[in-house]
């Protein structure tokens, strides 16, 4: 049987208050359980921004995304992983849907072909009773 790969995001946001050399390996650890998993990895980390409100205390927080594409299993393991660390104050995985995406060029060209069949249609329809109405 085939393996069914899907494309996800996960947005993690570790605490912004420990020392580097552990704000890397909590990063570190986590990029590299996805790299294991998952095939298509980009990260992409945003750094240490303020919070909109403060998360256990914590007015900031680094925060990285990454997007892989992976087995349907995998990301509900990879959010266990991420909610049972202390160090981590939010996580957020979601799956791209990238096929909606790929077919809206086509459906708005297919909608387009059709509305100027219709219009089309209607000229010599609409024109015929004007002629009549005249006489």
């Amino acid at each position: 049987m085939e393996k069914k790969l899907c494309s996800y995001e996960a947005l993690f946001t570790v605490v912004a208050t420990l020392p580097e050399d552990e704000l890397r390996a909590v990063v570190d650890k986590f990029t590299s359980l996805i790299n294991e998993n998952a095939t298509d990895v980009s990260v992409n980390e945003w750094g240490k921004r303020r919070l909109a409100y403060p998360i256990r205390y914590n007015n900031e927080g680094y925060t990285v995304l990454v997007s892989f594409k992976s087995e349907p299993s995998f990301p509900r393991e990879l959010e266990r992983q991420l909610r049972i660390s202390d160090r981590v104050l939010r996580v957020l995985i979601t799956r791209k849907q990238g096929n909606a995406v790929a077919a809206a060029p086509a459906a708005v060209a297919e909608a387009a072909t059709e509305a100027a069949v219709a219009a089309a249609a209607e000229t010599p329809a609409a024109e015929a009773p004007a002629a009549t109405d005249a006489e």
